[in-house]
């Protein structure tokens, strides 16, 4: 017989919160990133103007994360017996693809001002650099504050993070060419952020999609769960043992459990449940119980 088990979750709860986190930020970033762009074109600052154009994309993204949280406040239906949860992981994987083009569109203009150098005005850019540091370090403790284990939040608190030190390198960059005159410096500090970026795009991208490629949650080995859960008194047999995360808070699990012969298959069946739930925290398994009559399975996975 088998058992899909539906607990009451409260995956849901965070939801309203992260959104307005993310909402705010958006805000922030959209309404500041046309000052920096029009100081950076009257500056002739490519940090100021790479940082505009990472604070465009950054305001694309949140909005894209923002609607990602209201979608996923949709209940699941018939077609989608998930809801839209996994929205949120497909916004942060678009998020961190997106940091890659940003980084690659620096370090081209970034190259094409080394060998053309353009004439840099540093006071006009060292007060939008440091106006757009203020900006971003309101924004980024916004999506930082309180829990951060969301991946779409981490993912736009990544985007502004990046901002926030693009911002850092402009005011670098402005007080260097202030005091010395060297306009190489500008450049020089965007590619260093392009490659702060391109780490951060890294681990983004490599975690959503590791949750895309329905890959086992983080510190999930099927191999320790089947060792544990047949040395529970009652298990013979562990099989079949399947995996994987809706979303980066909700991680699911299927299996098959032989019993020992003369137990109570119900008995057996919640406290497989309850060593999952307590050990793995995982709050949603299916769990099939093979009949001991009928041999089962062999110990071990399949």
């Amino acid at each position: 017989m088998s058992d899909h088990d539906h607990h009451s979750h409260d995956h849901h709860d965070h939801i309203p919160k992260n959104e307005r986190k993310i909402a705010i930020a958006a805000i922030l970033t959209g309404g500041f990133m046309f000052a920096e762009l029009v100081g950076g074109l009257l500056s002739g600052s490519l940090a100021l103007i790479a940082d505009a154009g990472h604070m465009l994309t950054d305001f694309a993204s949140l909005m894209l994360a923002w609607f990602a949280f209201r979608l996923a406040r949709r209940p699941a239906d018939w077609k989608r017996t998930y809801g839209f949860d996994r929205f949120s992981v497909l916004a942060a994987f678009v998020n961190g693809l997106s940091l890659f083009v940003i980084a690659a569109w620096i370090t081209w203009e970034a190259i094409h001002r080394l060998t053309a150098p353009v004439e840099v005005l540093g006071g006009t850019m060292l007060i939008i650099a440091v106006l757009g540091l203020l900006v971003n370090i309101v924004a980024f403790l916004v999506l930082t504050r309180g829990e951060g284990d969301n991946l779409n939040v981490r993912a736009a608190a990544l985007h502004v993070a990046g901002d926030l030190l693009g911002s850092v390198a402009a005011i670098v960059a402005a007080l260097v060419i202030l005091a010395t005159g060297w306009t190489p410096i500008d450049p020089i500090l965007s590619v260093l952020v392009a490659l702060i970026i391109l780490r951060s795009a890294w681990k983004v991208v490599r975690e959503s999609a590791h949750i895309l490629l329905e890959a086992a949650p983080h510190g999930f080995d099927r191999r320790e769960v089947a060792a544990q859960l047949e040395a529970l008194e009652g298990v013979d047999a562990v099989t079949h043992i399947h995996a994987w995360s809706v979303t980066q808070e909700r991680p699911m699990v299927t299996m098959e459990v032989t019993p020992t012969p003369d137990t109570d298959p119900q008995v057996i069946k919640a406290r497989v449940k309850q060593h999952l739930h307590d050990v793995f925290q995982i709050e949603h398994a299916t769990v099939e119980i093979n009949s001991p009559a009928n041999g089962g399975p062999k110990k071990g996975l399949q």
